[in-house]
This record gives C-alpha cells, structure tokens and sequence, in this order.
C-alpha cells in the first residue's frame, strides 16, 4: 500500500513540477512546487483509499459486498439446511465480507457462551464461558471486534471476528458485522432451541435409565431383606416350634422356649414394620408428613427438629417425593456432614410446598462437586411430579437442601 501511494504521490509531483513546467516554460518555479504540494494534500486521502483497497484485493483476495453477504445469509435462512451448517455457513460468509482471519459464532444455552462454530473449521471448539451481569457479554481473548447477537430484546449468543494487524475494521465493516448479528438473531433462536431440546431429551432419557436402575435396586433390596430378616427369623421360628412340640413334657422348658419365640416373633415384626416404612410408610399414608418426619426424627444419628407451617395433606406421590428425599438428606448429614444438629422445615408458600434440610456441619464446594447417587435420586424424584431441588453449601457453612413442588 505505501509503494503504491509513493508512486502515486510521486507521479503526481513530477506531473505538475515538471509535466506542466516543461508546458508554461517555467519548470523551476517555486508556484509549481507549491501546486503540487497543494494537490498532494488534497489527494493523499482518496489515493491512500484507493491505494488499500487495492492492495487487500490483491493480497487478501475479492471480498463479496455488503449486500452479497446478507443476500446469501437469508437464502441460507430461507432453505433447507441443517441449523449446524447455517452457522458454519454465516461465520464463512461473515469472513468473505470483513477478510477477517477467523470468525467465531458463540450460542447463550443458560447462563453461558458456548463456541458454535467457526471459520476456518478446525475442530477446536473454546470453553463455554460465563455471562457477565445483565447479560453482557464476557472478555473474548484474541478478537479485533464482538458483537452480540439479540432478537426482542434477548442475549441470543454473539459474532466475533479477528483481523490482521496491518488491516483496522473500517466502519462498512463494522455496519456489515451489526447488520449481519441482526439477522442472525432468528437463527441463532432456532439454534438455541434445538440445542436446548436435545440437551433436554438426553437428560429425560439418563433420568430414565436412573429410575428403572433405582427401582430395580430397591427390588434387591426388599428382596433381600426378605431373604435374610424376616424369612429366616420366621424359619427359626418354625424350628423352635417344633422343638417345644417335642418337648411339650417339661412345663419349665416349654415357658423359656415361649419366651424366646415371642422376643424372635417381635424381632421379625419390627423387622416387617421396618420393611413396610421403606416401602411406604404407614404413618405417612395415616397421619402425614409431619408426623411420619418426626417418627424418623427421633431415630436420626444427629439432632433433628422438624418446624412446619401451614402443611395439610397432599396427593400421595407429592407426599411420598418430600418425606423420601428428607430420609435421603437425613441420612447425610449424618454419614457425611459431621454435623452436631439439622434442622428440617416444611411449608406451603404461594401454591407450592417447600421443604428444606439444613445443617450446621463442614459443607462442600457446590462449583467442584457433583450429584451423587443419593442426591440426583433426590432430584429425579422431584422432577418426575414437577418439582427442583436446590443445594447451598459453602466449605465451613455448612449445608441445605431445599426442594420446591407445585400443588396442583
């Protein structure tokens, strides 16, 4: 570009001085010199203009118009093409128009950025990152210009590109570039919306996979808590009764085997009752939540209070979702919360029920440690009628498990 606007200067120069000297006979004139620094003045500009242009064409290749790049974009939009390969499509055309190096289209799914697609396709995909506050648009690291991308009012996701050093984006470009993210916005919805939705179909179908698998644990258990309790005591208790039948002679003998069946009878019905609460307790199914958490309460390995507010009766599955994912949170707080004391609360607050468990032991890091298998059962359970489940925590603060289902 600088050969090209010296020459041109140059030319313009020997032109005048000498080119209209040798013509009026006065080629050394001091007027002359001064026209042709008047005329480089006002040419220098439209020449240095000219002079880019030319020299990006011919290093950089032809670059389509403005209108070109929108005018395939719509026809891209208006035909059949997978969602996938528009935006691979939009981040080419978006490179053809700017003669930019690389040019990147970012998605919103929730609260992040995550990498779409880009030009040139290299299969290196960036980490997602996270949304600023009111939705503004996070630092991206080697980028000449970002623009977000918006339709009614909504962060859609974004376009980036990068240019060389040597080459600033003009302001065509830079219209090109907003008018481009403008039109974008439908795309990117589409987009979005697909991506969201088979996000959420593969979640339905882990979820799935985790209740059949879930159930089909709870039918080995019960099986073998069948097997090993209660029908070997009920055996056992088949044998003594044939041994008092044999030894039906001595009054004495046959009150202490007595005696002993009717402690190995009790055992084998705790053992049944037991069984049946963990299956669906009785008190829950007679009296409620409130009383069936109280009942297991008083059997907790940490001090547990319970504190209600305006609870009532509820469908059996919303019943049984809350009490079984208080016994699970119960269970850790004391297996792994080492905490002295939990606290659980129920109420009903604007047409939903609320429950919460709370304890004042270690906690955990919530951004490093995932859903176990007690905790995302939790999270299934609630999800199958409806409802979420939230966990806080903090390292030395400790931890609550809340849950929120909405009453029909």
């Amino acid at each position: 570009m600088y050969g090209l606007l010296a020459s041109g200067l140059t030319a313009v120069y020997v032109g005048v001085v000498i080119g209209v000297g040798s013509i009026i006979g006065s080629r050394g004139s001091s007027f002359l010199t001064i026209a042709a620094a008047v005329a480089i003045a006002l040419l220098f500009q439209p020449l240095r203009q000219r002079a880019r242009r030319f020299a990006n064409r011919l290093v950089y290749g032809e670059r389509v118009t403005p209108y070109q790049v929108l005018s395939e974009l719509v026809d891209r939009m208006g035909g059949a093409y997978d969602v996938d390969e528009v935006l691979q499509r939009t981040a080419s055309v978006l490179a053809q128009g700017t003669g930019a190096t690389r040019v990147e289209v970012w998605l919103r799914i929730g609260g992040e950025l995550r990498h779409a697609a880009s030009w040139p396709d290299d299969g290196a995909a960036a980490a997602p990152m996270q949304l600023g506050a009111h939705e503004a648009l996070p630092p991206l690291e080697g980028v000449t210009r970002a623009v977000a991308v918006r339709h009614d009012q909504e962060l859609l996701g974004a376009l980036a590109l990068e240019k060389p050093r040597s080459e600033p984006l003009t302001p065509t470009e830079d219209k090109l570039l907003h008018d481009l993210a403008s039109q974008a916005g439908l795309v990117l919805r589409n987009v979005r919306l697909t991506a969201e939705l088979r996000s959420t179909i593969d979640e339905l179908r882990a979820s799935r996979r985790r209740l059949v698998e879930a159930q089909d644990e709870e039918r080995r258990k019960i099986e073998r808590n069948l097997h090993d309790g209660a029908q070997q005591q009920l055996v056992a208790l088949t044998v003594q009764l044939g041994l008092l039948e044999r030894e039906a002679d001595d009054s004495e003998r046959v009150r202490q085997a007595a005696t002993r069946l009717r402690e190995a009878l009790g055992d084998a019905l705790d053992d049944l009752r037991d069984l049946a609460r963990g299956i669906y307790p009785p008190l829950l199914a007679d009296k409620g939540l409130a009383a069936a958490l109280e009942a297991q309460s008083r059997k907790a390995a940490v001090a547990t209070t319970i504190e209600t507010d305006h609870i009532g009766r509820y469908p059996r599955e919303i019943e049984a979702a809350v009490y079984f994912c208080a016994l699970e949170a119960m269970q850790n707080v004391a297996k792994y919360a080492e905490a002295s004391s939990a606290v659980v609360r129920l109420a009903e607050r604007n047409a939903s029920l609320v429950f919460e468990i709370q304890d004042d032991g270690r906690g955990f890091d919530t951004t490093t440690t995932t859903y176990g298998t007690g905790l995302q059962g939790m999270a299934d359970r609630l999800d199958a009628i409806g409802g979420m489940l939230d966990i806080r925590s903090a390292p030395g603060q400790g931890t609550m498990v809340r849950g929120k289902i909405k009453l029909p």
